[in-house]
């Protein structure tokens, strides 16, 4: 979906660009950067998966009590970046942050495969351990105490939804002349502007 003819809703955009990235071949099309505020103001970031989207925003699962989730719970604010590259795309998505519901939580918890539900159990994520041992050995306590039973979703783990302010679209081009478009939320949230930017 080239810029030159750009929806008027950024959504849809990252829709149509979604599903090219699917139709690709990519191996995770849903794979993207989580940029957060660490301490003292730090920038942070790492690669996390796009659990679902729509109008609302965009998002991610993980353990609360997480590096990312503690920097979440400081400053409720991300950028997410997605990059494609067999196409030359480029996403990035800016916004303040918000817990999905315990209901969504509980429905995306209940469609993981097992091993990562209990996955979730056993990982104290972020947290520093002794060896991969200790964490063999938390998955079997987890494994024997859910035995014949379906997995429910831990309390410290769930989604975190980001919620779109302002989202740039990025294509590549010959002599390093890409085509660039931002979209921002219109005070009260019925809308969109749009600019092109120089590359």
């Amino acid at each position: 979906m080239p810029l030159t003819e750009p929806a008027r809703d950024p959504i849809e955009l990252f829709a149509g660009w979604y599903a090219q990235a699917g139709r690709a071949g990519i191996d995770k099309p849903s794979a993207m950067v989580l940029a957060t505020s660490g301490s003292e103001g730090h920038a942070d970031c790492r690669m996390v998966l796009l659990s679902s989207y729509d109008a609302r925003g965009f998002v991610f699962h993980t353990n609360y009590q997480s590096r990312k989730g503690e920097e979440l719970a400081a400053r409720a604010w991300a950028t997410l970046l997605f990059w494609w590259d067999p196409l030359g795309y480029q996403v990035r998505i800016e916004g303040p942050v918000e817990k999905t519901s315990a209901a969504e939580s509980d429905v995306y918890f209940a469609a993981r495969p097992r091993g990562s539900q209990l996955g979730a159990w056993a990982s104290e994520q972020s947290r520093v351990i002794g060896s991969r041992a200790d964490l063999d050995r938390a998955l079997a306590a987890r494994e024997a105490e859910f035995a014949g039973r379906p997995v429910p979703r831990p309390p410290c783990w769930g989604g975190y939804r980001v919620l779109p302010m302002s989202m740039e679209f990025w294509m590549n081009r010959d002599d390093r002349l890409h085509d660039r478009l931002r979209y921002e939320k219109l005070d009260g949230g019925a809308g969109w502007s749009m600019e092109k930017l120089a590359p």
